[in-house]
């Protein structure tokens, strides 16, 4: 801890301090991403449907969609992405299930060019 000299932390001071801000943004480098969500035995039928609703922004019936082919297929298509949002919302939908202790398993695919 310091003493001595010097105001008060609850003290004005007449002295305006400027702080510089740099902000850095990512290149967007155009790359794609297809989000797929796979099957398994133990996450629920709603909680999917609830992290396709609120991760992926997906209205209730694609939801419903979604979630009954990839639990009749083992896997589905979700969404296509930026790769770095895709990253980014499929990590969230992780946290949530891993929060609730459950498997959930989405995977990023690169779309590729043709």
């Amino acid at each position: 801890m310091a003493t001595g000299g010097g105001a008060h932390p609850a003290e004005k001071s007449d002295t305006e301090v400027e702080h510089d801000l740099e902000f850095i943004v990512a290149e967007d480098t155009g790359d794609k991403a297809h989000v797929i969500i796979h099957n398994d035995d133990v996450t629920p039928f709603d909680f999917v449907m609830a992290v396709l609703v609120s991760v992926f922004h997906c209205g209730q019936r694609q939801a419903y969609a979604i979630t009954l082919r990839a639990h009749v297929t083992g896997i589905a298509y979700v969404t296509t992405l930026p790769i770095e949002e895709a990253k980014y919302r499929v990590s969230q939908a992780h946290n949530l299930a891993r929060q609730m202790g459950y498997p959930l398993a989405l995977t990023i695919e690169p779309v590729k060019d043709t």
